[in-house]
């Protein structure tokens, strides 16, 4: 395989001309949803609202493709970090704090977070975001018609200097044991400061009816802006896994306490369940599934997909774009499959893999089709619903996908990485779906 790649990745110097200008800089690695709460009783409610280290930005002034607002960084935030979030934007864009470029993010289909710590100042401070007009990576978004510029939801998030960064799960079934399965929940944390820090990560487990499935806590060391994950492992009986006709969760409930004082409270929804293909077949804790999908809006809604179940249909496939922040939640609730589309379709350059042809076969543009492929994998990877990714929608084939095919493969995850263009090449998992 690996020389197949090598021979066109020679073939492919000769590719498209049109090249991309910049790749992303001063981004913070792609996470699942996180939300940090001043104490346990408000992160039990949960109700998504602003607090005292939470700060929703609702108020902009455009001008043309610049959006610019005030906002400011209470004293409580001191020795603290400060993440920016932004939601969606219509086009790549640039994000300039108190008049400075800090960062720029090649794919605003995807939400994305930037440490502007060292950047703002206690009081008032200002926000720019940019979007590029014309967009460089109109390449890859074949299916956008000029659209007006816009930018999704935005807020800033105060965390501590070591801080919760993801969550992830894993689940299995052991060798002869069918009653029960092993559930392992990762808490990545990740430390800012500049010499070793230890904090304690307590950690509650809840069934649907409130019982600890698993409690405790670690305690954890890391040196000078390092990064490590904590892991604990809980029983899951058979009958509580995630499935479509009973979409249990969970509630993780976490809490970090550094020199004796508790500094962030996180809750979440979990759910479990193991996941496998066989001769292109899923298998959702053990048992074959037949997936019916359908293709649905990128901004979809509870109530479409509502009626899309009961139609008879079990996977949704959203197209490329941006999607509801809550999608892959609902899906979870309802019990539905989704299969999460990455948002690269450059089909307005056709399928020619030569020169002036499809960028998907053109090097310059790998690091460009990896981003976009990880910033939908990342955010999306916890959800018990989400069953498989797709590369891209329409896009030729080519040294991009194939290098993004190995990329994703490498993470070691059980799902199936899937391309219906592949036109039966190797850089697509073998999924049936109806």
């Amino acid at each position: 395989m690996r020389i197949l790649l090598s021979i066109l990745a020679i073939f492919s110097l000769c590719g498209a001309s049109a090249q991309p200008a910049e790749t992303s800089y001063g981004r913070e690695l792609p996470r699942g949803a996180v939300l940090v709460y001043p104490s346990q009783q408000e992160a039990t409610a949960a109700d998504g609202g602003d607090n005292r280290y939470f700060t929703r930005i609702t108020e902009w002034l455009r001008e043309e493709n610049r959006f610019t607002t005030p906002f400011t960084v209470p004293f409580a935030w001191a020795n603290r970090q400060v993440l920016l979030h932004v939601g969606s934007a219509s086009a790549d864009y640039e994000v300039f704090v108190n008049g400075k470029p800090v960062a720029y993010d090649s794919d605003g289909e995807h939400p994305a977070e930037f440490n502007i710590t060292r950047h703002v100042r206690e009081g008032r401070n200002t926000l720019d975001i940019v979007l590029r007009s014309p967009s460089p990576v109109a390449p890859l978004e074949s299916w956008k018609q000029q659209p007006a510029p816009q930018i999704g939801s935005v807020w800033l998030m105060s965390q501590p200097t070591m801080r919760v960064r993801d969550v992830l799960v894993r689940t299995w079934f052991g060798d002869e044991e069918r009653d029960f399965a092993t559930a392992e929940v990762g808490v990545a944390v990740k430390s800012e400061a500049l010499n070793p820090r230890t904090s304690r990560i307590h950690y509650e487990l809840l069934t649907p009816t409130g019982e600890r499935a698993a409690s405790g806590y670690e305690e954890l060391t890391l040196d000078m802006r390092r990064e490590d994950t904590v892991r604990f492992l809980a029983r899951i009986p058979t009958n509580l896994l995630w499935s479509t006709e009973l979409p249990t969760q969970y509630t993780l409930r976490l809490k970090t306490q550094h020199e004796g004082r508790f500094v962030e409270f996180l809750e979440m929804r979990l759910g479990f369940r193991t996941i496998g293909v066989r001769n292109g077949t899923l298998e959702v804790n053990g048992t074959p599934v037949a997936l019916r999908a359908a293709e649905v809006p990128a901004r979809v809604g509870e109530e479409g997909i509502a009626r899309l179940r009961e139609a008879g249909y079990n996977a949704i496939r959203p197209e490329p774009g941006s999607v509801w922040p809550d999608l892959y939640d609902i899906c979870d609730r309802l019990g539905i499959y989704a299969i999460v589309q990455a948002p690269v379709d450059t089909s307005r350059s056709g399928d020619s893999r030569r020169e002036g042809g499809n960028p998907s076969n053109v090097p310059e543009w790998t690091e460009f089709f990896i981003e976009r492929i990880e910033d939908s994998y990342h955010p999306t990877k916890r959800h018990p619903s989400v069953i498989a990714f797709s590369l891209a929608k329409s896009s030729s084939n080519g040294i991009c996908l194939y290098e993004s095919y190995l990329k994703m493969k490498r993470f070691g995850d059980d799902r199936p990485f899937i391309y219906p263009a592949a036109d039966g090449e190797w850089n697509s998992d073998r999924l049936t779906i109806e």
